[in-house]
């Protein structure tokens, strides 16, 4: 027996559909490219959408084609991604902070048809245009008035845009139709490209909008500082419009007063970014006195949040730190470190070491941590295994086959992280699998580390890296970048350190950086830290 409800598929153009029938007049605010600020409303927004979308029909877009963006967080990106969307065509962001190399690699692998790319990053198209066989036009977000002279043949949006108008009806097909495209950051070998369906995308968003996840609602104005170019942009792009929520987009100024700019100005409660954008802002706030009056609430994911971060934020600014997990295999988001009722009334260091556990699933997100024989461990918040998932919004193959077979025979897929669960289901990466420090046969987690040495007033950032050791096989070696202005030594930090450590967890020596390298992502790039010191020896 069959259910008797209608088959109404779940499409992504949908949710822009329902936010101009009942939010329409909500407005969409984006710090523009070219300088000044932009509103607009999500009724408007989905007009010009609509518009976008005939204009990528009349030139032989359709189902399946894949369009790659190399653009900020802007209202026309945003739109762009919707007239993609509404067409059966494939969004593909293309993350602008990769090398060239990458760029070109990944774009051909994609068979990308067209692009679309803002003022900033015409000078790599420029380089690499010749090298893109595959696409048949570049469209730069912009006006006529703010067209440069290029050395490509290139057409400025708004004029490639009044080429057609709205009066156009979004195409029939099925839920299960690939919608948007974003490749791994590669860390070993090519990156991979992760394809999402508008099925994937619409259960991702509607699980990431409940309470104990973003809790986004109508009264919120939130501003994604994470990119769209960056794992699905944590599904904002589709939250907020399905909320019903405001939108700051902050465009390409990632400077500390610049997004403190956008967090005063338009009054966001809620935002989202990695730790490297946050640590920027709070240094900002700490060298101008400025305050935090409005915003209520920040999600920090990417990488792990130091407890540092946390407790500022909370303890100086008043505002709630959700820390978050996920994986552009993903969609992205994995877990989120809400409070339950038997957390609760939690406060002070006990609560501050829950809100470093990245947190616990949504609906649509099964969780388990194995050994290295598949057997399932212990929720016992102590045991540590291998980080395995499945869901609607977790990818079971890579585009175009790459990396074969990636689920195992009950459809898990291996993270690639080492993580522990406690008995109210939170869960907390305690590292990589290739990063994590393995001394004397015992497990060392750099990321525990990293965080407890980000707590010293003087270090600005932290690292850590196993190295070889003759007797203990490796040996944690601590890397720190300094405030600027600071003088510190290496003996200092370690005193710091420890009385929060286990003894045989303490680093055996720090060396000072001036800047520790990061993936295009923002994480930390312990490969490359691993091959600067390759040839360390411990005195």
């Amino acid at each position: 027996m069959h259910g008797l409800m209608q088959d109404w598929p779940l499409l992504c153009h949908k949710v822009l559909d329902h936010a101009a029938a009942y939010h329409g007049g909500r407005e969409i605010i984006s710090r523009s490219v070219e300088g000044p600020f932009h509103t607009t409303t999500y009724s408007d927004l989905r007009k010009r959408a609509l518009r976008c979308a005939k204009r990528l029909d009349m030139a032989g877009i359709g189902n399946g084609d894949r369009v790659a963006t190399l653009a900020w967080n802007t209202w026309r990106h945003l739109e762009a991604w919707y007239g993609l969307l509404g067409i059966g065509a494939v969004y593909h962001t293309v993350n602008p902070r990769l090398f060239p190399e990458q760029i070109v690699w990944i774009i051909n692998h994609a068979e990308d048809r067209l692009i679309f790319v803002d003022l900033t990053f015409l000078p790599i198209i420029e380089a690499i245009r010749d090298k893109l066989p595959t696409i048949e036009r570049v469209i730069v977000l912009t006006d006529a008035d703010h067209m440069p002279e290029l050395k490509i043949d290139a057409v400025d949006y708004e004029s490639w845009l009044a080429e057609a108008d709205s009066d156009f009806a979004w195409k029939e097909f099925d839920e299960n139709q690939a919608a948007g495209m974003c490749y791994t950051s590669g860390t070993t070998g090519n990156p991979k490209g992760v394809v999402y369906s508008h099925r994937s995308n619409v259960l991702h968003a509607m699980a990431a909008c409940v309470p104990d996840m973003l809790g986004l609602s109508s009264r919120d104005r939130i501003m994604p500082v994470v990119p769209m170019f960056h794992a699905n942009c944590w599904s904002i792009a589709f939250t907020a419009p399905m909320s019903g929520a405001t939108m700051v987009m902050p465009g390409g100024k990632m400077d500390g007063a610049s997004i403190f700019e956008c967090l005063d100005t338009h009054k966001v409660t809620v935002t989202a970014a990695v730790p490297t954008v946050w640590l920027m802002l709070l240094q900002y706030l700490e060298e101008s006195g400025k305050s935090l009056d409005i915003l209520e609430r920040v999600v920090i994911g990417g990488s792990a949040c130091p407890r540092a971060m946390i407790e500022t934020f909370q303890n100086v600014y008043n505002v709630e730190v959700i820390h978050a997990w996920g994986m552009t295999e993903m969609s992205p988001l994995g877990t989120l470190c809400s409070m339950k009722p038997e957390v609760a009334d939690l406060s002070g260091d006990d609560k501050l070491d829950l809100q470093e556990k990245q947190g616990h699933p949504p609906f649509t997100v099964e969780m388990k941590i194995t050994d290295d024989d598949n057997r399932s461990q212990p929720w016992d918040g102590e045991t540590y295994g291998k980080l395995k998932v499945r869901g609607p919004a977790v990818a079971k193959a890579y585009f175009k086959g790459d990396g074969g077979r990636i689920v195992d025979d009950e459809g898990y897929f291996d993270t690639g992280d080492v993580a522990h669960v406690d008995a109210n289901g939170y869960m907390q990466i305690t590292d990589r699998s290739k990063d994590v420090i393995k001394s004397g046969g015992e497990w060392i987690s750099s990321i525990e580390l990293e965080n407890i040495a980000v707590g010293h007033a003087d270090v600005a950032e932290a690292a850590v890296i196993g190295v070889a050791h003759p007797k203990w096989d490796e040996r944690p070696l601590l890397i720190i970048v300094a405030k600027p202005g600071v003088s510190v030594d290496g003996a200092d930090i370690l005193d710091y350190m420890r009385p929060k450590v286990a003894k045989w967890w303490m680093p055996d020596a720090v060396e000072f950086i001036d800047e520790i390298p990061h993936t295009a992502t923002g994480k930390i790039q312990k490969m490359a830290l691993r091959d600067q010191f390759a040839d360390y020896v411990f005195e």
